[in-house]
C-alpha cells in the first residue's frame, strides 16, 4: 500500500469543501460488512479530521432505520439520523444525511456518514480509522493526518 501525504487538518478550508474519494472506504459491524464504496465524498473543514460520505447504495440500508433525530450545520442544512438495528442491538444514531443539503453540498445527497465510535470499524484504503474525540463531528482519524483535531485535546474546548 503506497504512503498517504501527510495533511494537517489546520490547512483544511472554512467553509468546509466536498471533494470526491476514489479509494476504498469501508464501515463493517459484528463481522458484517454494513458499507463497502469506492464512490464516497469527504468533507474537509479546519480542524476536523475528514467526515466520510458513503452513496446509500453502497450501504446496507436495509439495516439502518431513519429517526426523527434532526441537526443543522450552518453549511451541509439538516441533517437526518439512522440507528442502525441488527437481530441483537439498536445502535441509536450510527449514521446520518443530507436529504436535501445546501449548496455547495449537493454531492453528498444520497449518501450517508458513520460515527466510527458507534460500529465496529471504519476503514479507508485498508486502514482503521480512530474516531474523532467527543462522538460530536464524527471525524475519521487516519495514521496520515496531523493534529490537533477539534474536539480534542489543545482545542480549548470546541
Amino acid at each position: 500500500m503506497k504512503k498517504k501525504e501527510q495533511e494537517s487538518v489546520w490547512d483544511y478550508p472554512r467553509p468546509p469543501r466536498v471533494e470526491a474519494y476514489p479509494g476504498l472506504v469501508e464501515v463493517h459491524h459484528r463481522g458484517q460488512v454494513l458499507a463497502k464504496s469506492s464512490r464516497s465524498f469527504r468533507v474537509l473543514e479546519t480542524s476536523h479530521p475528514p467526515v466520510f460520505y458513503i452513496p446509500q447504495a453502497d450501504i446496507m440500508m436495509d439495516l439502518l432505520h431513519k429517526t426523527n433525530k434532526t441537526s443543522i450545520c450552518e453549511f451541509k442544512g439538516m441533517a437526518l439520523y439512522f440507528d442502525l438495528v441488527t437481530a441483537s442491538e439498536r445502535i441509536e444514531s450510527a449514521a446520518w444525511g443530507y436529504e436535501n443539503p445546501r449548496p455547495g453540498f449537493e454531492a453528498i445527497k444520497d449518501h450517508l456518514a458513520f460515527y466510527p465510535s458507534r460500529v465496529e470499524a471504519c476503514y479507508v484504503d485498508g486502514e482503521k480509522v480512530q474516531a474523532q474525540e467527543g462522538d460530536f463531528y464524527g471525524g475519521w482519524i487516519t495514521s496520515n493526518l496531523k493534529g490537533p483535531f477539534k474536539g480534542g485535546p489543545g482545542t480549548w474546548g470546541w
